[in-house]
């Protein structure tokens, strides 16, 4: 079992930059492959990035590709969202999920663990 909580979130303006931080519970984080998800309001959640257990690989949505960078710290059990030039299209609530096993996934559906979210606003 592993506690998602998420922080940072927030309103900023068009090309600035927020860092989403998401602490988990349990003394087996990194065993836990973790994403970054968001949803929009009248969309579904959708993939944002996603990061193995030992962070050496990662995989990301094409429109956030070289602007969102995903990290973890394995000894803060702390799982990380860097959004620079962020757009009004980034608006969403971003969810922390975290799934067993070492392959990276897309699928919402393969995330077994979930935080409450944090709201991200970006004004034009």
């Amino acid at each position: 079992q592993v506690q998602l909580v998420e922080s940072g979130g927030g309103l900023v303006q068009a090309g600035g930059s927020l860092r989403l931080s998401c602490a988990a519970s349990g003394r087996t984080f990194s065993s836990y492959t973790m994403g970054w998800f968001r949803q929009a309001p009248g969309k579904e959640r959708e993939f944002v990035a996603a990061v193995t257990g030992n962070g050496g690989t990662t995989d990301y949505q094409d429109s956030v590709k070289g602007r969102f960078t995903i990290s973890r710290e394995n000894a803060k059990n702390t799982v990380y969202l860097q959004m620079n030039s962020l757009k009004p299209e980034d608006t969403a609530v971003y969810f922390c999920a975290a799934k067993t096993g070492i392959f990276l996934e897309r699928s919402r559906l393969a995330f077994g663990y979930w935080g409450q979210g944090t709201q991200v606003t970006v004004s034009s």
